[in-house]
């Protein structure tokens, strides 16, 4: 294997040496389901796709956790502000977010934990930490971990605690950057958190665990003391990350994670993301627009994961046209005139080149641009071929078959499309009987029908190819 990713706590591209060989754990920090995740969101889920694809395609034995954060400062305020329970707040939303994974083609993960799951192991984990005098109970019934009782505190940031001031405390979820101060484990309830059901008994009263504490619960439960890769976008850095490490790294004795991994902001339209600026968008709401998920997925994986990206209405105009390209190459080897007697062509040859690009790429780090640039120039290379052969042998067309479907195992474009555009079988009876009518009535020199056939089936996001064997018909929407 030569798959090289960025780890972010070394700062360097590091060999993929996973603690056990042939396998890899890996944990993504998932949505908070207090609202819609957002297209900015889903950049760094479909990153955490490609990597949980690629290492399957690499031969990997992948086992793939991401959660669902359903309790948090965030989560209380919206839950208490509806007049919901956090269960009642936060299902309808984590339904949503797996049914738009489900559009843009991310795979289904072996485990989805949700934080109120675990409450339980959270309780047991901060007295490990109170036992190891690494953390410490507040009067109020709080409990905080001592970042001072931990030497390596900052590494991942690379920040200098030296300045610190022993004992401050932060208890909400969210703070400066640079503000390292003594973090909740524990949070001891509030009038709030009863309402909305955010309340549990432990031995120091009521309460609820801090964000940070739920990720190391839950990672550690479901993939051991030491995972092989930790995702998240790079927001999540610090302060999260970085208490990741504290705590759990004082609660094991063992390294927590071996590479880190995250993904850069998005931008839209050349601005960050934000209510305020009406650029706050979300999978639905581009779908409704008439944009389809192929060509979401597209434009979302076309740059590196650490460079930055700017979303674009008319970058997903581009990307529809990439997709389509891709999907008239596939029709065209479906369709090309195969005899075994023809000479040998140089498909195979092609083939075996983009396979290789489109490794390499990826093995750089996970790089979809240059990978997605294999494939078109696989694209080019074989159209211009068969552009001058009346026909290739079913060995040459089927190689270059082989290596297309086996990039989209990753990538996943031709993938979504089809799902997207896919009839049933009453809609395929109801085209064809439409292009019966309208040959008909080319054959009549009825042209004015034959035109409004063709206008109704567009229409429909059905486009007619008349050729020398007939007319074919495909979805472009």
């Amino acid at each position: 294997m030569t798959l090289k990713v960025h780890n972010t706590a070394t700062r360097s591209l590091q060999l993929f040496e996973p603690l056990n060989e042939g396998r890899a754990t890996v944990y993504a920090c998932g949505p908070t389901i207090y609202n819609h995740a957002h297209i900015g969101n889903f950049r760094t889920f479909l990153f955490f796709d490609l990597v949980h694809r690629y290492l399957e395609w690499s031969g990997y034995d992948v086992t793939f956790v991401m959660n669902l954060t359903d309790v948090d400062d965030k989560v209380i305020e919206t839950a208490f502000a509806a007049g919901l329970s956090i269960a009642e707040h936060t299902g309808p939303f984590g339904d949503v977010f797996l049914e738009d994974t489900g559009t843009l083609g991310i795979r289904t993960v072996d485990r989805y934990p949700r934080a109120t799951e675990y409450i339980e192991r959270m309780v047991t984990f901060i007295g490990r930490l109170v036992e190891g005098g690494h953390a410490y109970a507040a009067e109020d019934g709080a409990v905080y971990f001592s970042i001072e009782s931990f030497a390596e505190y900052g590494k991942l940031k690379g920040i200098d605690t030296s300045t610190l001031i022993v004992g401050a405390r932060v208890d909400h979820d969210e703070y400066e950057k640079e503000d390292a101060r003594d973090f909740a484990l524990w949070k001891a309830a509030t009038e709030e958190d009863e309402k909305v059901g955010a309340a549990w008994d432990s031995p120091w009263g009521r309460g609820r665990p801090g964000w940070h504490l739920e990720c190391s619960v839950m990672s550690t439960t479901e993939l051991g003391d030491t995972l092989d890769m930790h995702l998240g976008g790079e927001d999540l850095v610090f302060p999260h990350h970085e208490n990741e490490i504290a705590q759990s790294e004082c609660a094991t004795g063992l390294p927590f994670v071996r590479y880190w991994m995250h993904v850069k902001h998005l931008f839209v339209e050349g601005k960050k993301m934000s209510k305020s600026l009406g650029n706050f968008i979300t999978v639905r709401e581009l779908l409704e627009e008439g944009y389809d998920p192929a060509s979401i997925r597209h434009q979302l994986i076309s740059s590196h994961y650490r460079g930055e990206l700017n979303f674009t209405r008319d970058g997903l105009k581009a990307s529809a046209a990439a997709v389509q390209r891709m999907l008239d190459f596939e029709a065209r080897l479906d369709a090309a005139v195969v005899d075994d007697a023809a000479e040998a062509s140089k498909l195979p040859e092609l083939a075996e080149s983009a396979r290789g690009s489109f490794q390499s790429a990826m093995d750089n780090d996970f790089n979809s641009a240059d990978a997605m640039a294999a494939i078109f120039v696989l694209i080019g290379g074989v159209n211009a071929e068969l552009d001058t052969r009346g026909a290739v042998s079913s060995s040459d067309r089927d190689a270059v078959v082989v290596v297309l479907r086996s990039m989209d195992e990753v990538l996943g474009l031709l993938e979504v499309a089809h799902a997207s555009r896919s009839v049933d079988d009453d809609m395929a009876a109801y085209v064809e009987q439409k292009i019966q009518e309208r040959a008909d009535a080319r054959a009549n020199k009825d042209f004015a029908t034959s035109d409004a056939i063709r206008d109704e089936l567009a229409e429909k996001d059905i486009v007619l190819e008349d050729g020398a064997d007939g007319t074919r018909w495909k979805v472009v929407g």
